[in-house]
């Protein structure tokens, strides 16, 4: 599992879960939000951010971050309104996968090389496009609407 952060300011380093490592709701807030992403995205943006994430993190959100937004105003839980799943993952896997991948480590090297070279336009780029997919999917009642971009 690789994780990261992206926003108008920069991204993330990417946060890696170790091969075998269950990550269950504990390990997921206690690991990778509360010591991993959420110090790195203050490290990015101080405490002027939003943090987009599932239901099974909303208490701990509501303590930890500082401008938390209820579940009632949360856009559908869809990759197509995630900048980092219809853009930029995709653009990542592109370059990591040029070349046949080894085994793990080669992997998560070669990730954390081309998420160096990932240029801010293409984030700001993903980032512009969020909201004219946020009004095709409220225009159609939270329906499939990727006919609409």
């Amino acid at each position: 599992m690789v994780s990261a952060a992206v926003s108008k300011l920069g991204c993330t380093d990417l946060i890696f879960v170790e091969p075998g490592v269950k990550v269950d709701w504990a390990y997921y807030r206690d690991v990778v939000l509360r010591q991993q992403m959420l110090p790195a995205i203050e490290q990015l943006a101080g405490d002027v951010y939003v943090f987009q994430q599932a239901c099974a993190t909303i208490e701990f959100l509501r303590r930890e971050t500082p401008a938390f937004i209820p579940p009632d105003l949360w856009p559908a839980n869809s990759p197509d309104l995630n900048p980092v799943d219809y853009c930029i993952w995709g653009r990542v896997q592109q370059c990591v996968y040029q070349k046949l991948v080894k085994d793990v480590d080669e992997l998560k090297q070669r990730l954390v090389e081309v998420w160096s070279g990932l240029r801010q336009t293409v984030v700001d780029d993903a980032i512009h496009e969020w909201r004219r997919r946020l009004w095709a999917c409220v225009r159609v009642k939270k329906q499939h609407f990727e006919h609409l971009l």
